[in-house]
């Protein structure tokens, strides 16, 4: 767990220092449960910014939408470099690996947002002005 932990908090800090990241996701406000199985995390988004992080276990998390893979599949998805089946989300579920449930609307509207925001813990250079 402390790597996901770890992961998240990298996230947070490299989404929240950035301001082309702020702005891409200024509209974005959304409740996330990114869930491994055996633990849940919820990211509390607000105009681009990941103002909460809480670590589960919930009795009942109220969220807009979950991502739920098991950790290793995280672990790879976030390595600098990932496999080819874990390099996208889109290529996680199409490997039954993750699953999005809840409201889509947020996630779909804001797709490459959430896209550069999950895989920052990879220490990929920030999203740029273009």
């Amino acid at each position: 767990m402390s790597e996901m932990v770890d992961a998240l908090r990298q996230m947070q800090a490299i989404v929240n220092d950035s301001e082309p990241m702020a702005r891409r996701g200024r509209h974005v406000r959304a409740t996330v449960l990114i869930d491994t199985g055996h633990t849940q995390h919820l990211l509390g988004i607000h105009a681009g910014r990941i103002e909460r992080l809480e670590h589960g276990p919930f009795v009942m998390p109220t969220w807009d939408f979950a991502l739920r893979a098991a950790l290793p599949e995280w672990l790879a998805f976030w390595q600098p470099l990932p496999a080819p089946g874990h390099h996208d989300l889109f290529a996680m579920i199409r490997r039954r690996a993750l699953r999005v449930e809840g409201n889509l609307q947020p996630f779909m509207a804001n797709l490459l947002w959430f896209k550069d925001v999950l895989a920052a813990p990879r220490g990929a250079p920030a999203v740029s002005d273009a």
